[in-house]
């Protein structure tokens, strides 16, 4: 019963901003911007600070609400809003990582954004190390799936092939694994 009302309460929450984005793009109606800001606002800046610095995290996200704004007229119903959201949001990131020349993307190796040094010796610092220092592509698309996106949906946010998406995520985790089994020794392993 209590999956049956989960799924109910996703489904919902996903169709009605997708409905809310339509009427939004329609009307430019500042209340339904709140709404989606609300139900999204809080994933979007996690999902960028899993790739970035605090500080651009929010540079990014408010940028990404912005064109919004501006560009409601061009919104294509087309599948989740969340998805396109984090799409906008991860191409302002790439944007600005290569004009800061911080990430070659195509051309050249991902830079590896180093984590902060944590002192703490739990399991979550431990695991937020690991993260911090995967490449940029397998973070990002460990963070869209632990967002809750599916494999297409992945590869329509980051612009690759499915089956680079799957590779991406296996050694993402094949990485995590080796890093956290590392830091608990082999009496944990």
């Amino acid at each position: 019963m209590t999956i049956n009302l989960a799924l109910k309460s996703w489904f919902s929450q996903s169709n009605s901003n997708e409905r809310l984005m339509r009427r939004y793009a329609v009307s430019g109606d500042q209340a339904l911007l709140t709404k989606l800001y609300d139900a999204c606002g809080d994933d979007l800046y996690h999902f960028l600070l899993t790739l970035s610095d605090s500080t651009l995290a929010r540079d990014i996200s408010q940028k990404t609400w912005l064109k919004i704004i501006e560009k409601r007229h061009l919104y294509q119903d087309s599948g989740l809003f969340k998805a396109w959201l984090f799409t906008l949001a991860r191409n302002l990131l790439i944007d600005e990582y290569r004009e800061t020349k911080r990430l070659v993307y195509e051309d050249g190796p991902i830079e590896r954004v180093a984590a902060p040094a944590i002192t703490s010796c739990s399991l979550l610092a431990r695991f937020d190390r690991a993260l911090g220092s995967l490449a940029f592509v397998q973070r990002e698309a460990f963070c869209l799936q632990q967002e809750g996106f599916s494999m297409q949906e992945i590869a329509q946010i980051t612009h690759c092939g499915q089956e680079t998406v799957k590779s991406r995520l296996r050694y993402a985790k094949a990485s995590l694994r080796e890093q956290l089994k590392e830091g608990l020794g082999d009496k944990h392993a």
